[in-house]
């Protein structure tokens, strides 16, 4: 195989390995707001913005993860 098989072999697993946890993070963290805000109606407000903040971070995740694919595709590292 060649080198630009192996780039893009390695590009493909970056981001696909990198997608995996930010999506299951997601998915916990709306499964837990919406357990909250059915408890707790009343504070809808402060849960949602909460949510949001932490799904914020957990997709920075993915992004560097796309960084890191970008890298290895452009032979950069």
């Amino acid at each position: 195989m060649t080198d630009l098989g192996f780039r893009l072999i390695a590009t493909a697993l970056a981001i696909g390995l990198a997608a995996i946890g930010p999506g299951i993070g997601i998915g916990i963290i709306v499964s837990g707001a919406l357990q909250a805000i059915g408890r707790n109606p009343e504070a809808q407000g402060t849960i949602v913005t909460n949510m949001f903040i932490g799904i914020a971070f957990t997709e920075a995740l993915a992004i560097f993860g796309l960084v890191i694919a970008f890298l290895i595709g452009f032979q950069v590292l």
